[in-house]
Parts: structure tokens; sequence; C-alpha cells
């Protein structure tokens, strides 16, 4: 099974760099786990509103790499948002 031209494993690695490189320049402190989970969903959450909402597709690890730290990033900032609003 793949994800966008990336397979599991990839997908678990680049989404663990997706999100170190998010968790760097939104110079937050969340962890390993926490870096590949954000990266993860991040990219799953934007490929998701690319490819449904806005109808863009994209395949390829950098691609996914990319993604995933806008994502990451942008779960970060929603998550201090809330963190504020609380």
């Amino acid at each position: 099974m793949e994800l966008n031209g990336v397979g599991w494993i990839a997908a678990i690695i680049i989404g663990g760099l997706a999100g170190w490189f998010a968790e760097m320049f939104m110079k937050s402190n969340m962890g390993l786990f926490m870096n590949i989970i954000l990266g993860i969903v991040g990219a799953a959450l934007l490929n998701f509103i690319l490819g449904s909402l806005l109808n863009v597709g994209y395949t390829g690890w950098i691609a996914y790499l990319i993604i995933g730290f806008i994502g990451a990033c942008i779960l970060i900032a929603l998550g201090r948002m809330l963190r504020r609003g609380s």
C-alpha cells in the first residue's frame, strides 16, 4: 500500500523529518514521537485539503516532506491557539 508514491515505512521516516523541521521552524519542544505524529497527520490533513477541496495532487518523497512540514506547522499553530484560548 502506498501513500502518494511513498510507502508506509518511508511515510513514517519522512513524517518524522517533516515534524522535526516544523518543530525547529516553529520553535516548539514536542519530542520525537510527537514529531512523527505531527508530520504524518499534517501531511494527511493537508493532502486531504489540497486533493479534495482544491483538486491538487502530488507524489514523491520531496513533495510529501514539504506537505508534511507545512501541515505540521499548521497543527503546531492550531495547538498554540487552543492552549492560549483555554
